[in-house]
């Protein structure tokens, strides 16, 4: 079976993650921890480089602008999100999409 697709995905998204459960799902950390160790052996955990992207500004939330640091960095073509700061910024490339819209994709 091949993979059309190749996930990525950076430290700053397993933190925030880790963070939202902390705060709106502690029963379920341990289910979370299982899910990710699964996931996480077929998606790339990629860094953050240290140099800011012009784009980056066009992201409201500044917590939220190291994640698309790393996707730019890393040449990803979508940045799968649900998050309305990324989805309203105006942002062409990498082309940032809700999970629906991906999975409408062709």
């Amino acid at each position: 079976m091949t993979h059309p697709n190749h996930a990525v995905v950076c430290e700053q998204n397993i933190d925030e993650l880790r963070r939202v459960f902390n705060r709106k799902f502690p029963t379920k950390l341990y289910a979370m921890e299982r899910f990710l160790a699964t996931a996480l052996m077929s998606i790339e955990v990629v860094p953050v480089p240290e140099p800011e992207a012009d784009a980056e500004q066009s992201v409201r939330d500044v917590a939220d602008r190291p994640i698309l640091r790393a996707a730019i960095a890393s040449g990803v073509d979508v940045l799968l999100t649900g998050d309305k700061d990324f989805l309203e910024s105006g942002i062409k490339y990498p082309k940032i999409v809700t999970a629906a819209e991906f999975l409408a994709m062709k």
